[in-house]
């Protein structure tokens, strides 16, 4: 019995790409006559002609599987919702913006057929946005210090998934799960392949800047406590040093009584430094608390509206 590859593509609003993505795993896959596949597309509520070009595609083609999500539930949700409902022995998550080469899907079948339960691409050179490029290495770079479990710097999920991974991840109850840190949490052998990320050809992204940083913040409160005991560090630190700046103007001023003035500059811009730094750790002690508070909703991932081909 064939073993079946699953390509999965989560798609929003992809209407200029999704035909070419469609191609190019086809071409791939058709060079792999040993294996079926299949290509499910998940639908997060795309407000352009994506899902009807999907279905058009899906009417021609039953290897081509279609997930319509009901309203648009994020990209985090919404993924990680699509990979867990594929059913292949190995598992191909693939961006529908073609920055993730898709001849890629061919060396990573080879090295998980020789025994590799993970394989995963990474980037070694990205023609991004330069600013984008250098704000994803900067966080790679800080997660990769203060996590408390190994992180794969310049991953971005692009990688095959032996079906073994896929069962352990499906059992997690978890309604925003940070997908990237599960792959090297669970101790699974894993090959890495670098590769050059092309720069996106067509259409706009729909991962905004906002987008970015709830993944950042979603790395940093499920993989390090060290943001909290910054906090806590901090506090001490600068408790210790206004004490001993408030000891040494009073000794000064013990000296100096009658030519020493104080001023009103020190304490204005000491009261607005001690606000920031209170606000800043409010809002890390807030990250914590809203992870927290979404878990403990126990929402479902997604609410399906419709399946195509399954």
């Amino acid at each position: 019995m064939q073993k079946l590859i699953s390509i999965f593509t989560p798609c929003y609003n992809e209407e200029e790409n999704i035909k070419l993505i469609y191609s190019r795993v086809k071409s791939v896959m058709n060079g792999f006559n040993n294996y079926s596949y299949e290509h499910v597309f998940i639908d997060n509520c795309s407000k352009d002609k994506t899902l009807n070009i999907l279905r058009d595609i899906a009417s021609k083609d039953k290897n081509v599987k279609i997930i319509v999500n009901a309203k648009n539930f994020g990209i985090i949700r919404s993924g990680f919702h699509g990979i867990i409902q594929c059913k292949g022995d190995a598992v191909i998550p693939i961006a529908a913006d073609l920055q993730d080469p898709p001849e890629m899907i061919r060396d990573f079948i080879l090295k998980w057929e020789e025994g590799y339960k993970l394989v995963i691409g990474v980037k070694t050179n990205s023609k991004e946005n330069p600013v984008m490029y250098l704000i994803r290495k900067i966080f790679y770079d800080i997660i990769s210090r203060i996590a408390e479990t190994e992180q794969i710097k310049n991953f971005n999920g692009y990688a095959l998934y032996d079906k073994s991974f896929i069962e352990v991840i499906s059992k997690i109850d978890d309604p925003y799960p940070y997908f990237r840190g599960m792959v090297s949490d669970f101790g699974f052998d894993r090959y890495e392949i670098p590769y050059n990320q092309p720069k996106r050809e067509r259409g706009k992204s729909s991962y905004s800047f906002y987008s970015l940083y709830d993944t950042a913040m979603q790395g940093f409160v499920n993989h390090s406590k060290v943001p909290l005991r910054l906090a806590s560090f901090i506090g001490f630190g600068v408790a210790i040093i206004s004490f001993m700046v408030a000891i040494g103007y009073f000794i000064y001023k013990l000296f100096y009584w009658d030519n020493f003035q104080v001023g009103v500059a020190p304490l204005v811009t000491g009261i607005f430094f001690f606000s920031g730094v209170q606000l800043f750790f409010l809002g890390i002690i807030g990250e914590y608390i809203g992870a927290i508070f979404t878990q403990v909703k126990k929402r479902p991932l997604v609410i399906e509206k419709e399946r195509i081909n399954f």
